[in-house]
């Protein structure tokens, strides 16, 4: 009879398999809880993702925030909200003419379309509302800033709605759409480089519009016209903008006052080579453009020039309401003649 065969001695366990085995195990978890836990910060905003870095550094050499190109707007709906907003902006009086009263366009001030510093672009504006402002003495949001525009600068009393587009209306809401676009990246909450017009030193001298008519005719009548009327192209839109008269803005526009008209001549004009001009020569044409009869202002309806020169004007570096050359300044200049229907 066969005695059995022995049963082979059991060999002892790899302890070096079973540790490595466990360190996979453990390092696989570790990978799933990053994973885990790096997903939860990209999602609270404590990792910041891709398009945030890029923002971060979305500013040209000179520490101006650089707004997108055109041909990064995307193409879907809300890209042509972006172009029909661009569209207002930068040819008002033709898409929004109704509401236009002096045949000038958002770009005549904020220029490169909304984009230039210094020169109240878009990109600074939009992420500074909405914010209180002593002009009205309340909160404003976008849309009430880009009402007050309309009321002024456009001198929308003229227009043939004889008023500013009414609450909700599409183009204000194309016109923060394109606004909104141009602020892709820029922060908020924070000084922005660029925003506004600037400032100007004031000089020992002051400012004064018969100097400024010196610097107006070897500086800006060859664009603006020796009458100061501007230019229009074929088509009988304006490519250089009056500075005063019934086609300019109102007494109650911001660049009627001299010190905001000096600050936007010295970092945007002349044109073509911006900057030129001294912080002397910028006051005293500022002075002298706007010492013209231009439209009332609209908060003048019911009260005597001089009242409305104390309750918005009180302390202002503006004309309104003085007598310059004989002549007392801020009774408007006449209402043109507007299509039957005006104001419906």
């Amino acid at each position: 009879m066969t005695e059995p065969k022995e049963a082979p001695e059991a060999k002892p366990a790899d302890i070096n398999k079973g540790l490595l085995t466990r360190w996979w195990i453990h390092a696989a978890g570790a990978v799933l809880i990053a994973v885990a836990v790096g997903a939860l910060a990209y999602e609270s905003g404590f990792v910041p993702n891709r398009e945030t870095v890029q923002s971060a550094s979305q500013t040209t050499a000179d520490g101006f925030f650089q707004p997108p190109s055109d041909d990064q707007i995307p193409n879907d709906e809300f890209g042509a909200a972006v172009r029909r907003g661009q569209a207002i902006f930068t040819n008002t009086s033709t898409n929004a003419s109704q509401y236009v009263g002096n045949g000038l366009s958002c770009s005549n001030c904020h220029l490169g379309a909304g984009r230039q510093p210094f020169s109240a672009p878009m990109w600074a504006a939009w992420v500074q509302y909405p914010k209180y402002r002593s002009k009205n003495k309340q909160i404003n949001t976008m849309e009430d800033r880009v009402k007050g525009c309309f009321s002024y600068s456009m001198n929308a009393q003229h227009s043939i709605k004889g008023g500013p587009p009414p609450a909700g209306d599409d183009i204000y809401r194309d016109l923060q759409t394109y606004m909104y676009w141009l602020a892709t990246g820029a922060p908020t909450n924070e000084a922005i480089k660029g925003v506004g017009f600037g400032k100007v030193a004031k000089t020992e001298l002051g400012y004064s519009p018969e100097r400024g008519a010196e610097v107006f005719a070897a500086n800006c009548a060859v664009c603006h016209g020796g009458d100061g009327q501007g230019q229009k192209d074929i088509n009988g839109r304006y490519v250089f903008p009056p500075l005063w008269g019934e086609n300019s803005y109102n007494w109650g526009a911001g660049m009627a006052r001299i010190d905001t008209a000096a600050a936007f001549i010295k970092h945007n004009m002349p044109l073509s080579q911006p900057g030129r001009l001294t912080d002397q020569e910028a006051w005293d044409v500022a002075a002298y453009i706007d010492s013209f009869e231009r439209p009332k202002d609209p908060r003048q309806k019911g009260k005597t020039i001089e009242e409305t020169r104390k309750q918005y004007h009180e302390g202002d570096q503006i004309y309104y309401g003085q007598t310059v050359n004989g002549v007392l300044l801020g009774v408007g200049t006449p209402d043109p003649e507007r299509p039957v229907g005006a104001g419906d």
